[in-house]
């Protein structure tokens, strides 16, 4: 196996990172239309397409602010062009959650519409996270070196984590786990603020795996948008762990 994944046409090289970028696009929206289309939805045709529209907006801003935050040292030498490059997807979620907020605000929603989200956006990632593995090394979700049996060379001579590997193989756990809530009885926006809370964990703890640069106290960017997420959903943890606040 040899990283990066790429293939020819008409004697130029592409990589297959952007057509699985592209893929989860195209496909992460067609199941959600399938969803909604069997799901009575609160939420009018426009105010979805509104509120999809703050998120990928959100998105845009905070997958780049929350990238360029990984590399401190390195702010001061960004320009224009790396910043637009660099991107992470624990940085889309959050920058997607306050645009949506803040969309829902000005147009007047208060019912949550997140909950419709959850499996189109674990099978976007799915198919995203096969990119970022085919990349190998080039894409900054590749671990420390290890001796565990799922480690492998990337591309570069070391036995490491495949990180990528790991969160494609979590996206199949939670796709499993919420098919098997489908029919619980949860308040509207619990499955979304579960989602949440559970993909965030799931950043935090793998970044001990990851080659980060710390941003503060020894956690990097991600990790403390994890713990932003952990803050802002404190309440619906406490509820749904069932623990008492004091």
């Amino acid at each position: 196996m040899t990283f990066p994944f790429q293939f020819e046409i008409f004697d130029k090289t592409f990589y297959w990172h952007a057509v699985f970028e592209t893929l989860a696009f195209f496909v992460g929206i067609r199941v959600y239309y399938f969803l909604r289309k069997r799901t009575t939805d609160s939420i009018s045709d426009t105010n979805r397409i509104i509120i999809m529209i703050g998120a990928m907006i959100g998105a845009l801003i905070g997958s780049r602010v929350i990238a360029l935050l990984e590399n401190p040292d390195e702010m001061a030498h960004q320009t224009f062009l790396t910043l637009f490059q660099n991107k992470t997807v624990a940085g889309g979620f959050l920058g997607g959650l306050f645009g949506v907020e803040l969309f829902k605000k000005i147009i007047g929603v208060k019912a949550a519409s997140g909950d419709l989200y959850v499996i189109p956006i674990i099978i976007a990632l799915f198919i995203g996270r096969i990119g970022c593995f085919s990349m190998g090394i080039a894409e900054p979700t590749y671990g420390n070196e290890t001796n565990f049996f799922l480690g492998m060379d990337l591309g570069d001579g070391l036995t490491r984590h495949p990180v990528a590997l790991y969160e494609m193989f979590f996206m199949i756990a939670l796709f499993i786990f919420f098919q098997k809530i489908k029919n619980n009885n949860l308040i509207n926006g619990d499955r979304f603020k579960l989602f949440m809370f559970l993909y965030f964990l799931f950043r935090f703890l793998i970044e001990f795996l990851k080659p980060y640069k710390p941003l503060f106290l020894h956690l990097s960017s991600i990790q403390w948008s994890s713990i932003f997420i952990f803050v802002y959903y404190y309440k619906f943890i406490f509820r749904i762990f069932n623990i008492k606040s004091k």
